[in-house]
């Protein structure tokens, strides 16, 4: 993997790079593992519920296998590695012995022609899927399930892996990548490996015209606009936000306000908080 700075030729290639995986193929998407999503730009009913969202190029959706429970104990060829406009991790495309392909979140060790398998119990190599309770102690892991049989849903974005910190009698402690701390059942799938593409944090958008091609508007400050159309505006030239902490346009506190429920059903489950 390598990411390649462009010459400054221009103001938007001043600060641009890419990021170019070694291990890509030049395959077109598998088409019946495609499908077409109706844009909603940030719109709920006709009203904007998420601000700075619309455009953007089109793009399909690749109908990701986060369970692999289907195909317990059948062994699955990497035919290529392609990149997921939906997403910032690679996807591979898998084709099993009896001859069916899905797609897959790709791990960093992932090429064409490695093997996988997902069962109860298999080797602890890179791309295999198996139990948590038979998975070594201290291995990196990644698309943990919460809940058995509901499929991967933590650790799922690129270069992310969590730590199999130990099983204790029907539970396994897992460390995030945030540094929590929590518990899962022991008969929860895991894949082996961290997740690809880790280089993507590093990669510069360089110019706004490419952030509109992702999908994303312009944001405007709020300590730019009038007093009437944010609490941060207003004043003579530029000035402090002048309030006792920042708010949302609608007043709301913002930058720091815990949203998680002080009561949520899953926090026995937390030994650990992550750190600040």
């Amino acid at each position: 993997m390598s990411i390649k700075i462009y010459k400054k030729n221009t103001a938007g290639r001043r600060g641009m790079s890419i990021v170019k995986p070694d291990v890509l193929t030049d395959k077109k998407p598998e088409k019946r593992l495609t499908l077409k999503i109706s844009k909603k730009s940030g719109r709920s009913n006709g009203k904007i519920s998420i601000r700075h969202r619309g455009g953007g190029a089109k793009k399909r959706y690749r109908v990701i296998d986060f369970k692999m429970n289907e195909k317990l104990g059948i062994p699955a060829k990497v035919i290529s590695i392609e990149k997921d406009p939906y997403r910032n991790a690679l996807v591979a495309l898998l084709c099993y012995a009896d001859g069916e392909k899905r797609y897959v979140l790709a791990t960093a060790g992932m090429k064409v022609g490695s093997k996988v398998i997902t069962d109860d119990k298999v080797p602890a190599e890179d791309g295999n899927r198996m139990k948590l309770k038979n998975i070594p102690v201290g291995t990196i892991i990644s698309n943990i399930e919460i809940i058995p049989g509901k499929g991967g849903q933590m650790i799922r974005s690129a270069g992310s892996g969590a730590s199999l910190r130990a099983i204790d009698k029907n539970m396994a402690q897992i460390k995030l990548s945030s540094s929590e701390i929590r518990l899962v059942s022991k008969e929860c799938y895991a894949t082996i490996g961290q997740i690809s593409n880790f280089e993507y944090s590093v990669m510069r958008v360089g110019k706004a015209g490419r952030k509109r091609h992702m999908g994303w508007r312009p944001t405007v400050r709020g300590t730019v606009m009038n007093p009437v159309d944010h609490p941060h505006g207003g004043g003579e030239g530029r000035q402090p936000i002048g309030l006792k902490h920042p708010k949302t346009p609608w007043g709301k506190p913002a930058l720091g306000k815990k949203t998680r429920k002080k009561k949520k059903y899953s926090n026995r489950y937390i030994i650990k908080r992550r750190s600040k």
